[in-house]
């Protein structure tokens, strides 16, 4: 078996942090498209996360990220961003996180010196973890979902 067949799925963990606010919430861009996203909802149901959409689809992430390599070649993939929705009330997630992408991100400003929360970075480590490990437990690899473009136009046939 090549390395490549040996590959069932991509849990691209880039983004999904949770080191800048406490999440209520994760963003998982490419949900949408395979069974990886019973593997998410296992997850999430343990830590108490919510899944919400993407904020700014016209960004088309999903397609334009590390994971896009891997869908490109028939495995099914997932991009857990950080949410939206901060436990504080008084915090605006999304405000948040695109004052920090235009800001600080891949600039000088990105380093270990920012506020960091590190309570909420383990959790999201969690989850990243629980999400790689439910698909290794699983008998099936995950598959993309019946009619969906990137599986149609990707999936390797058998």
């Amino acid at each position: 078996m090549s390395r490549l067949a040996a590959l069932v799925a991509n849990v691209n963990i880039d983004e999904a942090s949770g080191l800048y606010y406490a999440m209520k919430d994760v963003v998982p861009l490419g949900i949408e498209h395979s069974s990886l996203n019973k593997n998410l909802g296992y997850a999430t149901k343990i830590l108490g996360y919510t899944i919400s959409p993407d904020p700014i689809p016209e960004e088309v992430a999903f397609i334009r990220s590390d994971q896009y390599s891997f869908v490109q070649r028939g495995i099914p993939a997932v991009d857990i961003m950080d949410g939206i929705h901060a436990e504080d009330p008084k915090i605006n997630g999304l405000q948040v996180m695109k004052k920090w992408m235009t800001t600080e991100y891949h600039t000088p400003l990105d380093n270990m010196d920012q506020k960091l929360d590190y309570d909420s970075g383990a959790k999201c480590t969690q989850l990243n973890f629980l999400v790689g490990y439910s698909v290794a437990e699983q008998s099936a690899a995950p598959v993309w979902n019946s009619g969906d473009f990137f599986g149609a136009m990707f999936a390797v046939k058998h």
